[in-house]
């Protein structure tokens, strides 16, 4: 059988030893190639120090030679469970942009923090982000064990700063692991310099994690995006975003919440039995004159989120101010709807990631906003880990881009 994929996010302030930990789990997990350690070594010659762990993340050479990581990269490794996809993301503030996009490709995260130096600015925007972004699966690994002589003492005051901090920000830890990453503590096997610490290893952590259900596993939604009529026969369109469809399966069309049924599927004129996720199908129903754009097709036993009224994490795109009671035209998959900004609770500074003031009248250009959105009618919306399509969407104006969000 295939092994499933679980994807994460390593994250945390610069030189914490992000690069240092993915080239340990790359190789104790025998993911590299003989040819690829051949090349790190020959890299660490050429630059005129010894081959680092890091090298093996830090693949651009002005990477390489500012020991910095400036992009966010995919690598992938393995344990006897399954197969991970690591996404390794900036530290330092320049680069926050790149962190979000890779974070938000992300099932699960590990929050790095050094133990000689505590939580730092970036580690405040790493998790910050992580628990913007809605990830409920967390790892922080108390790094560099091996500079306080694997001692329990700073480890266990790193971790009360770290309980306070992720309490105040309302977050959960499933584990805080010491280990050293440049030494192999605690990464895949235990260590007896850490005999003190009774939980799991980096790796058994990262393996009690349950992966977000693939998208033909999660239930049926499929946003309507027209009706086209051939040959006098009305057809339903669009992209099965998530679960399957079957010929003659009973369905709800919400938010109108009519029961329709499938009389048949085509794909290119082609008939179809069943049809999966990532699909674009064409879908005859019984009641072709039910189906509009922007409803969107489920199952009765698996229905989505229906509401006119919720909170999201909006980033403002346009130079001029957004404020509170302004209405705007909310776009999400096939859905457009007028909508209104009831309430700014909190506005933070993009760059830096710092909540600059609570309840606020206004969000000026590139801040993110945590905002109440109303709209005139119910739409459909899922949270943006569970269905991406469906959590994030767009405010626009006159037909001009204005922001841009995700439901968590």
């Amino acid at each position: 059988m295939r092994k499933e994929n679980l994807s994460l996010v390593i994250t945390g302030h610069i030189d914490h030893g992000k690069s240092t930990l993915i080239g340990r789990l790359l190789l104790e997990t025998n993911s590299l190639t003989k040819d690829r350690i051949l090349e790190i070594k020959k890299i660490a010659q050429e630059l005129g120090r010894e081959a680092e762990l890091a090298f093996l993340t830090d693949q651009l050479r002005e990477e390489r030679e500012k020991s910095m990581t400036i992009d966010t990269t995919q690598i992938f490794f393995k344990s006897a469970k399954r197969n991970y996809t690591i996404i390794d993301s900036p530290g330092h503030v320049e680069f926050i942009k790149n962190m979000l996009t890779g974070a938000s490709l992300a099932e699960a995260a590990i929050l790095i923090v050094d133990v000689t130096e505590g939580i730092r600015d970036q580690t405040r925007r790493h998790a910050f982000i992580i628990n913007m972004l809605g990830m409920e699966s967390l790892i922080v690994a108390v790094n560099k064990m091996d500079r306080v002589n694997f001692k329990r003492e700073p480890f266990e005051e790193v971790k009360a700063e770290l309980l306070k901090f992720l309490e105040a920000l309302k977050m959960k830890a499933d584990f805080i692991i010491p280990i050293s990453a440049r030494e192999g503590a605690n990464i895949t096997k235990k260590d007896r310099r850490l005999n003190w610490y009774k939980g799991p290893t980096l790796l058994a952590g990262l393996n009690s994690f349950r992966p977000l259900l693939p998208s033909p596993r999660k239930p049926l939604r499929f946003p309507i995006q027209d009706i086209y009529e051939i040959k006098g026969e009305k057809m339903v369109v669009g992209r099965l975003l998530s679960g399957r469809l079957k010929e003659g399966e009973e369905v709800m069309l919400y938010p109108s919440l009519e029961e329709v049924r499938v009389n048949s599927l085509k794909i290119f004129e082609r008939n179809l039995k069943k049809a999966y996720a990532g699909e674009n199908v064409a879908i005859i129903l019984d009641r072709p004159f039910l189906a509009k754009r922007g409803l969107v097709m489920a199952k009765k036993e698996n229905p989505p989120q229906v509401c006119s009224n919720f909170k999201a994490n909006l980033f403002w795109l346009s130079e001029e101010p957004l404020a509170v009671k302004q209405f705007f035209t909310f776009r999400c998959a096939t859905q457009e709807v007028n909508c209104q900004i009831k309430k700014i609770e909190k506005r933070i500074d993009s760059s830096t990631l710092e909540i600059i003031a609570e309840n606020c009248p206004t969000l000026k250009l590139n801040e993110t906003g945590i905002v109440v959105i109303e709209t005139e009618k119910p739409v459909v919306i899922e949270k943006f880990h569970f269905i991406e399509e469906l959590g994030r969407f767009v405010l626009e104006e006159n037909q001009e881009l204005k922001g841009a969000g995700i439901i968590t």
